[in-house]
C-alpha cells in the first residue's frame, strides 16, 4: 500500500510546515517537498494534515450490549471522527475479565479493518470487587486494567491490584468515584476517590491514569502529585471542558463554570495529558430512562478545536499532543506524530469548514449528544489508516 499526500499544511505536536508525506507499507516513509512517487496521490492544497486521533476511553458495547453499539458501527464512528485507535472499556456483558474476551474483541476489530484497538480488562474478576487472580493470566496485549464506572471500593483490594499491576507492567485506569458518597454529593465522591487512587499510586509506584477528571479539586490533587513525581496521567472529556450547569446526564456529571475554567487552564498549563471522549452510546429509550453517557467520538475534534484553539487557549500543536501524541505514548504504539517510521495514520481536516452537530447524522448507533445544534469548526475530510483511506467525506 502506497500513498502520497502533497501540498499539505502538516501539523503535529512538534511543529508546522508545508510539504508532502509518502506512506509505504503502512508506515510514513518520507516527508519533504516536491516528492514524486508512482502511486495514489492526494492533493491536500489548502488542507491541514495531522496525525490521526487516539481515544483512551471508549465503549463499543460488544459483547452483550450491541443494540447500543457494535464493533462495526463503533469503528465507522471512530474513523468519521478522525480516530484510528481506541482504548475499549471492560464493562461489557460478560465483563472483559479474560483473554478469551480480549481476543474476541480484537479479532472483530481486525475483521472490520478500519482501526486498531486496545481492550481493557477488569481490575477485579467480573467486577466482583474482590478477586484479582485473573490478572496473572493476562498476556502482553493487555496494557491497561480498569474497573471503569465501578472503581474498586475496597481499598485493600485496590492496593493489592496496583502492586500486582506494577509487577506485571500494567497501567491502572481509574474511574474515581466513592460510591458510598454518590447519593450524597457526586463532587465529593470524585474528589475523595481521586485522592485515594493517587495516594495508592504513590505508595506502590504503579502507573495510574485518572479518567474523565471533572472537578477543580481532583485536578489540583493530580497537579500536586505530578509535581511530586507520582506516576499519574489524566484525561478530560470535551463535555467537561465545554458544558457547565447542564443537566445532561453523564457520569461524572457536568460541573460548574469554575470547574470548566480550571480544567481549561490546566490544559493550557500542561497538566492534562489527554482529551478522551468517554464515548458511551445509548438508545433513545435507555437515555430517556436515565442512562448516563454521551456519544462523542464523531464530534470531539471539532468541539475541541472550536473551544480550545479557535478561542485562543492553546495551539493546534498542543491539541495534537492531547489527542494523538500523548495517548499513543500511554498505549505504547508508534502513532501520534507525522514523522518517518511512524504508522501512516493521518487525518486531513478543513479548519475553516463549519458545520452544525446533529446526532441523527452519527455513524454510531448511539445518537445521544449534549451538543445538538452546536456550530463547530474543523471538519475531518479524510481519515487514513496505514496508508489506506478508511473514511472520506462525500459532500
Amino acid at each position: 500500500m502506497k500513498l502520497l499526500i502533497k501540498h499539505a499544511r502538516i501539523v503535529d505536536s512538534s511543529g508546522c510546515f508545508q510539504g508532502d508525506v509518502y506512506i509505504e507499507n503502512g508506515t510514513i516513509s518520507r516527508i519533504g517537498e516536491n516528492l514524486e512517487e508512482n502511486c495514489e496521490v492526494i492533493d491536500a492544497d489548502g488542507l491541514t494534515l495531522m496525525p490521526s486521533l487516539i481515544d483512551l476511553h471508549v465503549h463499543f458495547r460488544d459483547p452483550g450490549f450491541t443494540y447500543k453499539e457494535d464493533i462495526e458501527s463503533g469503528c465507522r464512528a471512530a474513523v468519521k471522527g478522525g480516530y484510528t485507535m481506541v482504548n475499549l472499556m471492560a464493562n461489557t456483558n460478560p465483563p472483559c475479565s479474560s483473554m478469551k474476551i480480549v481476543d474476541y474483541v480484537l479479532k472483530k476489530v481486525k475483521k472490520v479493518g478500519l482501526i486498531d484497538a486496545h481492550q481493557c480488562v477488569t481490575i477485579t474478576n467480573n467486577f466482583d470487587g474482590e478477586d484479582i487472580s485473573h490478572l496473572d493470566k493476562l498476556d502482553e496485549k493487555v496494557k491497561i486494567i480498569s474497573e471503569d464506572g465501578k472503581d474498586v471500593m475496597n481499598g485493600k483490594i485496590m492496593l493489592k491490584a496496583m502492586i500486582k499491576a506494577k509487577k506485571l507492567g500494567k497501567i491502572v485506569m481509574c474511574h474515581s468515584e466513592e460510591h458510598s458518597l454518590s447519593d450524597i454529593d457526586m463532587r465529593l465522591a470524585e474528589n475523595m476517590m481521586t485522592w485515594r487512587n493517587i495516594e495508592f499510586s504513590d505508595y506502590t509506584g504503579c502507573p495510574v491514569h485518572i479518567a474523565h477528571v471533572s472537578t477543580r479539586e481532583s485536578m489540583e490533587y493530580i497537579i500536586k502529585a505530578k509535581s511530586m513525581g507520582v506516576n499519574v496521567t489524566c484525561e478530560v472529556t470535551p463535555h467537561h471542558i465545554i458544558l457547565s450547569g447542564d443537566n445532561y446526564r453523564v457520569n461524572p456529571p457536568i460541573r460548574d463554570k469554575g470547574d470548566v475554567d480550571y480544567l481549561v487552564n490546566s490544559i493550557k498549563r500542561g497538566w492534562v495529558d489527554a482529551i478522551s471522549t468517554d464515548h458511551a452510546p445509548h438508545t433513545r429509550e435507555d437515555k430517556n430512562k436515565g442512562a448516563a453517557g454521551i456519544s462523542g467520538i464523531e464530534t470531539a475534534f471539532s468541539l475541541c478545536y472550536t473551544k480550545l484553539v479557535k478561542e485562543g487557549h492553546i495551539t493546534l500543536n498542543r491539541l495534537s499532543e492531547l489527542m494523538s501524541k500523548n495517548p499513543a505514548e500511554i498505549l505504547q504504539v508508534k502513532k501520534g506524530l507525522v514523522a518517518p517510521g511512524y504508522d501512516g495514520d493521518l487525518i486531513l481536516v478543513d479548519l475553516d469548514d463549519s458545520y452544525t452537530i446533529h446526532g441523527s447524522e452519527f455513524e454510531s448507533r448511539g445518537k445521544n449528544t449534549a451538543f445538538e445544534g452546536f456550530k463547530v469548526f474543523g471538519r475531518v475530510l479524510k481519515t487514513i489508516k496505514a496508508g489506506k483511506i478508511v473514511f472520506e467525506r462525500k459532500n
